[in-house]
């Protein structure tokens, strides 16, 4: 399952939203994300992916294609490209 794919099921199953609505560009006001959600789905990130997200980083995050991105570099970083093709 690529980096994408696993971000959306985790959004999906956090805030109760369909996958159809999640694009790169969905910001977590378009997805009715609340403040608690957006806390769960980073717990949910740094465990799936055992890396470390700042809440501060997570507030630049503007929508999830920049989430996926910063996923990838953090993984890259590790030397852990996991999802990736």
């Amino acid at each position: 399952m690529s980096i994408d794919e696993t971000l959306k099921d985790i959004v999906v199953r956090i805030v109760h939203c369909d996958e159809e609505v999640l694009t790169p560009t969905s910001t977590w006001q378009d997805i009715k994300a609340d403040s608690l959600d957006m806390v769960q789905v980073l717990v949910a990130v740094e465990d799936t992916f055992d890396i470390e997200v700042p809440d501060e980083d997570l507030g630049e995050l503007k929508n999830l294609g920049e989430f996926v991105k910063y996923i990838e570099t953090r993984l890259a970083e590790k030397g852990t490209a996991k999802g990736t093709a």
